[in-house]
């Protein structure tokens, strides 16, 4: 456990200046990440979702939790837990599944405010917030809990609904804050401003952006949710339509 506690302060440090943070489906895009450089990794639940063939947001509580203890276990590496809306409505349920995920040895936690195709309402997406907090702090105060608004996700573009919200989730315990879907600078810079001194993730959804640029607008943490294992699915789907129509392998290195 001492070697988890010190994987949770290092993760928590990181956040103090700009970093990459690329999402790995399971324990061999994990360790190849760790190879590559990188200073941590986060689970996806859309990866996880695709290696069992499953459709988005179908992962299981115990799926996700296999998952995590996969990652944890296969590099030295902090792993930040993509945990959905934390698998229950209530903030009961969400603070024992939170619990569960840091037992796992998890060095950071996202937790979501959409139930289906629906946002919960604030007051209760606050509580949640504070659940999980309250459970990760009995566990270890490092841990790195990251509030999300899924407004973007959703279609509500207005970047002041999402701020009233995240800047909701700072002040009920959130360390990071997290919109998916915000990509025009002046939003990510309003999100930024708005919620500092806390740090902001914002994920990769286009070839236009840039780490450079998102850097250069404040953030501190950049994802890619699940856009490396669609790539590589694309990879694969690639292959395996040349081996049934032409009889081959496209060229690549094998080994």
């Amino acid at each position: 456990m001492s070697d988890i506690a010190s994987k949770r302060a290092a993760f928590k440090k990181l956040h103090d200046s700009f970093f990459v943070i690329p999402n790995a489906a399971n324990a061999g895009e994990a360790k190849h990440l760790a190879e590559l450089g990188f200073k941590a990794v986060a689970s996806t639940s859309h990866g996880l979702a695709l290696t069992l063939g499953k459709g988005d947001l179908t992962a299981t509580l115990d799926d996700t939790l296999a998952n995590l203890r996969a990652l944890v276990t296969a590099t030295d590496l902090p792993v930040n837990a993509d945990f959905e809306a934390g698998f229950a409505d209530d903030a009961t349920g969400v603070a024992a599944n939170a619990a569960q995920a840091a037992e796992a040895g998890v060095a950071g936690l996202s937790i979501e405010d959409r139930k289906g195709n629906e946002l919960y309402d604030l007051p209760i997406a606050i509580e949640r917030i504070k659940a999980a907090r309250a459970a990760l702090d009995a566990i270890d105060p490092n841990i790195v809990l990251v509030g999300r608004t899924e407004g973007f996700l959703l279609g509500n573009t207005d970047v002041s609904a999402s701020i009233e919200r995240l800047k909701a989730y700072a002040k009920a315990g959130a360390d990071v804050l997290y919109a998916p879907g915000a990509s025009k600078p002046e939003d990510i810079k309003a999100i930024v401003d708005a919620v500092a001194p806390k740090p902001v993730n914002v994920i990769l959804v286009s070839p236009d952006m840039k780490t450079a640029d998102l850097e250069k607008l404040g953030v501190r943490r950049v994802s890619v949710g699940g856009f490396l294992e669609t790539a590589a699915w694309a990879g694969f789907d690639a292959a395996a339509k040349s081996l049934a129509e032409a009889g081959s392998l496209p060229a690549v290195s094998f080994g």
